[in-house]
């Protein structure tokens, strides 16, 4: 199993090398997603469904059962998924390799003993040929190094975004990952409604692609890469996409639009592999936002925060 500096801020991550694990662990994250959509009321955009990364790996926040709550976190330094109730009650399942129908049914097994059983579609979203969960006996790979790799570009992903977000004064979506699309995204909005989504987004219902995309978005992200496109990417898009979006110049000179996807893309070597990464990663976003709301006419002076707000520290008497 191969070993990288664990202090590696950007370490590499050639998808050739954890497809497996990449595939079983989209499907676990996935079941842990369902968890927390059957547990907690719908919210715009379908916010309410999504993880965050933790100080070890990616979470549930609170959940509710009746009037307990819970939460689920997935422990990517010692390899464990923790259950944690608030009655102090917790539990811990190994991530180690194991068929994804095991995992499935090892997690339900211990919600009940906890007295949190939970019932969810079993039918994994947003996959091509998806294969039930409690039926899936084919993804069984875990790699621990990996995931842990993986783990820590999402952290240094959403420590760039943050700062990208803080730019935004209009409304934007918190830095969260999505378990459907396997990515760690931040939306703004220009407050205008948009046309409706035309859906056909494999197994996920075309109400729920038109909710999220009920008005105007410029939206980026980081995505690891699929069997359809195996490597790992961050991106950029906007829907619906303005004339001229595409054609726009951006940074850095490594980004450009690709015409599949429909998105600006950034390959994560380019970007871990430039002088300045963070930069390289800012440049990207702030780039490609622009592109988006100069090609469809955003309120952009409204929009935006036009000056830095004082150092954290100089405010520390005042406040």
């Amino acid at each position: 199993m191969p070993q990288s500096n664990v202090t590696e801020k950007w370490p590499p991550l050639p998808y050739e090398e954890w497809r497996a694990t990449a595939a079983t662990l989209h499907l676990w994250l996935q079941i842990v997603g369902k968890i927390r959509l059957m547990q907690c009321p719908w919210v715009n955009h379908s916010w309410h469904v999504t993880l965050q990364t933790t100080a070890r790996g990616l979470g549930t926040r609170l959940m509710w059962h009746e009037s307990a709550s819970f939460q689920i976190e997935f422990d990517f330094i010692d390899h464990r998924l923790l259950v944690r109730a608030d009655d102090g009650r917790t539990a811990t399942l190994p991530l180690e390799p194991q068929p994804t129908a095991a995992f499935y049914r090892n997690l339900m097994s211990t919600l009940e003993k906890l007295g949190l059983s939970v019932r969810i579609n079993t039918m994994p979203n947003e996959l091509p040929n998806p294969i039930r969960f409690d039926a899936d006996d084919v993804h069984s790979s875990y790699d621990p190094e990996y995931a842990t790799r993986y783990w820590r570009i999402l952290v240094q992903t959403e420590r760039v975004f943050e700062k990208f977000r803080a730019r935004f004064l209009g409304k934007s979506s918190p830095v969260h990952y999505f378990w459907g699309s396997a990515d760690l995204a931040v939306t703004r909005f220009s407050g205008r409604e948009a046309p409706p989504h035309p859906g056909g987004v494999p197994y996920l219902p075309d109400w729920v692609a038109r909710e999220a995309y009920s008005h105007e978005v410029s939206s980026a992200g980081f995505w690891a890469g699929s069997e359809q496109y195996p490597r790992a990417i961050f991106y950029s898009y906007a829907y619906p996409e303005p004339p001229g979006f595409a054609s726009a110049s951006v940074a850095p000179s490594a980004a450009h639009y690709d015409n599949t996807l429909r998105e600006f893309v950034l390959p994560y070597d380019d970007m871990r592999t430039a002088a300045s990464p963070d930069s390289a990663l800012l440049d990207f976003l702030q780039s490609t936002y622009e592109a988006a709301a100069n090609a469809a006419a955003w309120d952009r002076h409204a929009l935006e925060r036009v000056a830095e707000l004082p150092p954290r520290t100089s405010g520390l008497q005042s406040v």
